[in-house]
C-alpha cells in the first residue's frame, strides 16, 4: 500500500507533524529518513524490512558500507545520508560540552561519549581536555586497539596536555563486549596517568567506560 493511500492521520510526516517524535515507531521515524519504498514496498514497509534484516537499529547505524548497500533498495547516495545523521547528531551532543562547566554536567559528557563510542568494533582510548573552569577545549582519541597498560603511554597523554594548555582531563573508553565493569589493566592505566600527569599539575577528574547504552564514571565508584 502506498503511503498516501494511508489515512492522513497515521503518515509519518503527519503524525509527527500532530503529535511530535516520540509517538513515531522506529519504523516510522526510519521511513521519513528513507522518504520513498521501492517497487512492492512503502518507505514504512521497507523500514520494517530493514529492521528486521539488521535486528537493530544499533546495528542499522554501524553497518559498514558493503553491509548497508548489500540490502535491498539501499546504496551508498542513502548511506552517506546516514552517515551525514548521526555525524550531525555527535555533534549536536558536544555543543554543550563545548559550553558548560563538564564536571557540573556529567549527563552531558556521557550522552556526547556514549554517542561518540557505543557500536564500535574496536576498543578506543580518547581524552577530553579541559581548561581551568572544566569546558571542554579538545577531545581526541589518542590510542586504538586493545587497551591495556602496554598500549596506553602516560608520556603521550602528558605531551599532548602541555601542548593543548590543558588544566584537567576525562579520560574515556569503550569496550566492545558490552561490559561496563573496569577491569584491573583500566584501574592500572588510570592510576598511571593520575600519576604522571600530577607531575605537571593537570588533574583527571573522571575515567568513563562506554559499554553500548551504559557508561560507568570511575569518580562515582570512588576509583579516583
Amino acid at each position: 500500500m502506498h503511503l498516501l493511500a494511508l489515512p492522513k492521520s497515521q503518515r509519518p510526516r503527519e503524525k509527527l507533524l500532530n503529535h511530535g517524535p516520540e509517538m513515531l515507531s522506529d519504523a516510522e521515524l526510519l521511513a521519513i529518513f528513507l522518504r520513498t519504498g521501492i517497487a512492492g514496498m512503502n518507505a514504512i514497509e521497507l523500514a520494517e524490512t530493514l529492521l528486521r534484516k539488521t535486528e537493530s537499529l544499533h546495528n542499522l547505524f554501524n553497518a559498514t558500507l558493503p553491509e548497508f548497500a548489500a540490502i535491498k533498495g539501499m546504496g551508498e547516495a542513502k548511506y552517506v545520508q546516514l552517515q551525514a545523521v548521526l555525524e550531525l547528531c555527535k555533534r549536536y551532543l558536544k555543543e554543550p560540552c563545548l559550553r558548560t562547566t563538564l564536571f557540573d554536567s556529567p549527563d552531558s559528557v556521557r550522552q556526547y561519549l556514549t554517542m561518540k563510542l557505543r557500536g564500535l568494533g574496536h576498543e578506543v582510548f580518547v581524552v577530553l581536555y579541559l581548561d581551568n573552569q572544566n569546558r571542554l577545549i579538545k577531545d581526541e582519541v589518542l590510542f586504538q586497539g586493545t587497551i591495556n597498560a602496554a598500549s596506553v603511554y602516560p608520556r603521550e597523554v602528558v605531551k599532548a596536555a602541555l601542548k593543548i594548555n590543558a588544566a584537567s582531563l576525562i579520560l574515556a573508553h569503550n569496550h566492545p563486549s558490552g561490559v561496563a565493569e573496569p577491569s584491573q589493566a583500566d584501574k592500572l592505566i588510570t592510576k598511571k596517568l593520575q600519576q604522571a600527569l600530577g607531575l605537571i599539575d593537570v588533574q583527571v577528574l573522571d575515567h568513563l567506560i562506554v559499554a553500548g547504552p551504559d557508561c560507568l564514571s570511575f569518580a562515582e565508584r570512588g576509583l579516583i
